[in-house]
């Protein structure tokens, strides 16, 4: 099975200069935690929920002042839409992350996530295998 198959095509995007407090009401709006950062039709960042109250809230920042490209998480691991979901989970685990921007010809297509690969049966060893992945990379 190919990343095509079950990634969200729906992606919300915003620019760098996008204020936080903006970010965060679209979140909400669409009850998402995450949102790339584009530069044209260039990824350039991903800012999550997690994202706005370490880097910003946290630090004592002005959510209200604060611009998406200050806190949003760089250096992405991208996939393309043929790329197998077997080879997807395998890239979360080893990078420890839970979200995959999907690209084709240089240009955001979509995202797939650890849940998109819990949802399908077949793939529930290797989204249990990248969450633990994950989960080992995380100090408390």
């Amino acid at each position: 099975m190919k990343v095509r198959e079950i990634m969200t095509e729906d992606v919300k995007t915003v620019t760098p200069d996008t204020g936080v407090e903006n970010v965060a009401r679209l979140m909400k709006e669409n009850d998402i935690g995450t949102v790339l950062v584009c530069e044209g039709s260039k990824t350039i960042g991903l800012i999550t929920d997690r994202d706005i109250v370490i880097r910003a809230i946290a630090e004592g920042k002005n959510p209200s002042t604060v611009k998406a490209g200050e806190v949003m998480s760089t250096n992405l691991v991208e996939v393309t839409p043929d790329t197998d979901v077997h080879e997807a989970a395998e890239m979360m685990a080893d990078y420890q992350i839970k979200r995959l921007p999907v690209v084709e010809n240089g240009r955001l297509i979509g995202i797939v996530a650890l849940g998109d690969l819990a949802i399908e049966e077949i793939h529930i060893d290797e989204a249990g295998n990248a969450l633990s992945g994950i989960s080992q990379g995380i100090q408390h």
